[in-house]
């Protein structure tokens, strides 16, 4: 029979190493991988990008205290995507977060093993990233948007500024899956409402040109671009050969709208890798990828710049003005 000086002796020594693993625990410093397809953007805290490390914040991770972060940005270059997860993976990250198409089908090859959270995906069941929204399985999970769900709203959008319009072009990028849905329910909600669209291809930003070019010759009116990142990052040129054509220009995501383009209606990016904070969080707590069910983005939002307006000879109408969410004037 145990006495009582052993007894207390087997506590103490339980309690100590019980309090050792807690304060392991709290001392732990986790590993994110950061992949994304641009330049590392300056001013970087504002970015989009920015807004990870400020919602790993929100949850109590500190860079430098428990939270480390090795970024990795392949400067606009699809081919170092698989260079830069291979090194990731030996810094032996806990996670990896990566948003755009490309950038997620790169990591996937990669790695089965890390946990992979999506930051912003237009169709993650499409692209195969995942075998369904609600039971992902596998090893990612995470944020997907509603690009493709939103075609008649921003078709719509373009067409009560423009109700004359007859050819729209189309800029998709066919190495990206959910673009081409995109254009597709784009095209059905085109000729619903009596309007031709031309679908225009390009993956670099010479084709972005040559597509514009084309766009000229085939006397398209008016442009949507479709939700990618080689054309988020090539948004001042887009924006530029728009109006140089006088052609109004819609998109899906604010940054084109801030670099000149006409309107945008869509997901707010930098709420998707805010929100890919609390999947990192669940996962440093237990949780597997594959059962994490993907969250869709609802945070939507409509800007206008009155200013390409104003010089494409537009008028916006009031009722659409008091509806966006901001205005460039």
């Amino acid at each position: 029979m145990m006495n009582r000086r052993t007894l207390l002796s087997t506590i103490g020594l339980s309690l100590v190493s019980a309090a050792s693993r807690s304060f392991a625990q709290q001392q732990r410093i986790w590993r994110v991988g950061f992949l994304a397809l641009p330049e590392r953007p300056e001013p970087f805290q504002s970015s989009r990008f920015g807004a990870f490390p400020r919602g790993m914040r929100e949850l109590g991770y500190v860079e430098g205290k428990n939270l480390q972060i090795d970024w990795r940005f392949a400067g606009g270059e699809e081919g170092r995507l698989t260079g830069l997860t291979a090194e990731l993976v030996q810094l032996k990250v806990d996670v990896i977060v990566a948003g755009a198409t490309p950038v997620i089908s790169a990591a996937q090859k990669v790695t089965a093993t890390i946990p992979i959270v999506i930051a912003s995906a237009n169709d993650p069941v499409g692209s195969g990233f995942v075998a369904s929204l609600g039971r992902p399985g596998g090893n990612i999970t995470g944020i997907s948007n509603l690009s493709s769900d939103l075609s008649s709203k921003i078709v719509e959008t373009l067409l009560s500024v423009t109700p004359k319009l007859s050819r729209v072009a189309i800029l998709v990028n066919p190495k990206n899956p959910s673009t081409m849905a995109m254009a597709t329910s784009l095209q059905a909600a085109m000729q619903g409402l009596g309007a031709a669209s031309l679908p225009l291809e390009a993956t670099t930003t010479e084709e972005i040109e040559t597509a514009f070019s084309k766009m000229r010759q085939q006397n398209a009116e008016a442009v949507i671009v479709t939700a990618d990142t080689v054309f988020v990052e090539q948004r001042r040129r887009v924006a530029e050969l728009a109006m140089k054509d006088r052609m109004p220009s819609m998109f899906s995501f604010r940054e084109h709208v801030e670099a000149g383009g006409l309107m945008s209606y869509g997901q707010n990016l930098a709420d998707g890798y805010r929100r890919a904070a609390t999947y990192v969080d669940r996962i440093f707590k237990g949780a597997k990828p594959g059962d994490l069910p993907v969250e869709q983005s609802t945070k939507l939002e409509l800007f206008i710049n009155l200013r390409t307006a104003k010089a494409l000879g537009l008028t916006v109408p009031d009722t659409l003005l008091a509806r966006a969410d901001e205005v460039i004037e």
